[in-house]
């Protein structure tokens, strides 16, 4: 009985009066979505009528599979045959790609430049630069507390949370902020959501810091994926995963990082068993940054047929990497059209029901549309779509998702260059994982509060230092580019391989000192037909503390002699 009630109650099939994340399933959806039918339904660029909508997905299935059946003859690196116990699909791996030849010396031109500057520097540098740390306002109606004195105590409570260092390990450093200052600081000034808009506003400057010609001129492709952290687990948020072999009680951290810089745009945590499907939507959805996404590249836990249906509404691009791609099957876009791609035969399936999808379309974009307005959270509306629930809309949702995915697939069968762009992607992440390893050093890395929000605090403060490190590198980065001996030193290889979240000129560890007065300022001069962004270099000659008249806000950097431009 306790089983049938509690699978019930996840799906939302049953509900508690008066409560919020276990509502009535219909109050999450928006109220006035009738009187404004036609702003939301334009506001997701879907028609009205669900008979174009069908016939649209239909068309590009068609399209779709046409072009994998006449092309799959040329394709050396795909077998589709019928008798197979592993699946009909052969799909050979991916060569590997040839190593870039000029990063490294790449990077140790940075790093005989600047040196190895500790991560703190990099933090500080970042904060005056953006003026990010703005975003932290007192909890109550006083702040009394130095403007100057208090943007440092910001800084050095970041550094403390984002190395897992903790409060007294950074009070002892030098400096003169003793523990229970930095304490009350942390009570008073540190929440949620202002860690998010920080992370926001240096997420911000990286992209408008970038130049075209080294970056490309914008980026709309995210990759998303789950890494785990050990945490103590006295926390009911805290579960054991057998997948997690060196400390298998913990929580997941939810990353959504952009491919081209791997700039991390939203992050969450999750329990291990929660389902990366809402957690992918809602990266994509409330990442909040000035980034324009159109596609997402997933791995096989995110990439189920409800994650491919509520894309389809939202309107951006769900890129999957399958782990048993042999095994996947292809949709026919109506009945009686298996003779119309015999080649695909023997990975082919049944029809999709669209006689199950006209009538639920204008339920599906509801669903849709309350993830779009946030009116509840992507998880409690996606909990509705799970596989004990017998709505009319998941069965709905799950069709979308059937062709969708279908789409997908039969593109990215033919298209290698999509293949490499995926794995690609996907590689972001992991080095984006890996970074954050490194930086999160401090009880090995380990969790230590048992409270959610300080566990999610900590995982903001690591998302800014990393952003910090990001952003601090694409300056350096293109400062080295813009010198003459640079000129059209970087080949395509080198291109593919360039990422500005390299830790080889930084260091979390050592002697915790704040240093403000210190400033990384422009040394080299320009190439005349490039313009780098505010170049930067290493400058340790004492300066003046720079007059901050808020904390954080940006100011102009101390006089100096600057290059001609």
């Amino acid at each position: 009985m306790f089983q049938t009630l509690r699978e019930k109650l996840r799906c939302k099939e049953i509900w508690v009066a008066g409560a919020d994340r276990w509502r009535n399933p219909d109050e999450d959806l928006p109220a006035d979505f009738e009187d404004k039918r036609a702003e939301n339904y334009a506001q997701l660029r879907k028609p009205v009528n669900p008979t174009t909508f069908t016939a649209e997905l239909r068309e590009e299935m068609h399209t779709e599979l046409a072009a994998l059946h006449d092309a799959l003859p040329g394709l050396d690196w795909l077998q589709i045959k019928d008798g197979r116990k592993n699946g009909a699909i052969i799909l050979t791996p991916l060569q590997a790609a040839p190593e870039p030849r000029n990063l490294r010396r790449l990077k140790a031109a940075v790093k005989a430049r600047w040196g190895v500057v500790p991560l703190l520097d990099m933090l500080t540098e970042t904060a005056v630069r953006t003026g990010c740390l703005n975003a932290f306002t007192p909890a109550g109606t006083r702040g009394d507390v130095d403007p100057a004195v208090l943007f440092e105590r910001l800084l050095l409570l970041i550094h403390a949370a984002g190395t897992n260092m903790g409060v007294r390990a950074v009070a002892a450093g030098n400096h003169p902020h003793s523990e229970e200052e930095l304490r009350y600081t942390r009570r008073r000034y540190f929440t949620v959501e202002a860690c998010r808009e920080v992370a926001r506003a240096i997420a911000n400057a990286t992209f408008a810091a970038r130049q075209g010609w080294l970056w490309g001129e914008g980026t709309t492709a995210v990759a998303s994926d789950s890494t785990h952290y050990s945490a103590f687990d006295q926390n009911i948020f805290t579960e054991y995963h057998s997948r997690y072999k060196r400390a298998k009680r913990g929580v997941l951290i939810y990353w959504t990082v952009e491919t081209a810089g791997a700039m991390a745009i939203y992050s969450q945590l999750l329990s291990c068993s929660a389902s990366e499907v809402h957690a992918m939507v809602e990266g994509a959805v409330r990442h909040g940054t000035e980034m324009r996404l159109e596609s997402n590249a997933v791995d096989s836990h995110g990439a189920s047929y409800i994650g491919f249906g509520i894309t389809r509404l939202l309107g951006f691009d769900l890129i999957a990497r399958f782990k048993q791609i042999n095994k996947m099957k292809l949709y026919l876009p109506g009945r009686g059209q298996t003779d119309t791609y015999p080649r695909l035969s023997p990975a082919l399936t049944r029809p999709i029901r669209w006689d199950v999808i006209e009538p639920n379309y204008d339920s599906m974009v509801k669903y849709a549309t309350a993830i779009r307005l946030g009116t509840a959270s992507t998880e409690a509306i996606l909990r509705r779509f799970t596989k004990d629930v017998t709505h009319p809309a998941y069965a709905a949702m799950l069709e979308v998702g059937r062709a969708q995915r279908t789409i997908f697939l039969a593109r990215w069968l033919r298209d290698r260059d999509l293949q490499r762009e995926t794995n690609s992607g996907l590689n972001v992440v992991e080095n984006y994982n890996g970074v954050g390893d490194y930086i999160h050093f401090g009880k090995r890395g380990e969790l230590a509060s048992n409270r959610r929000e300080e566990q999610e605090l900590s995982m903001l403060r690591l998302q800014i230092l990393q952003s910090s490190l990001g952003f601090i590198n694409t300056l350096m980065i293109q400062d080295i580019l813009a010198e003459p001996e640079w000129a059209d030193s970087l080949g395509e290889t080198d291109q593919r391989g360039l990422t500005p979240l390299f830790t080889s000129n930084m260091t979390p560890y050592g002697e915790v000192q704040l240093r403000p007065d210190h400033r990384l300022t422009s040394a080299s001069p320009r190439r005349p037909r490039r313009t780098p962004t505010a170049p930067v270099t290493r400058d340790d000659r004492p300066r003046p503390h720079p007059n901050h008249a808020h904390p954080g806000q940006t100011q102009s950097p101390p006089a100096r002699q600057t290059p001609p431009q």
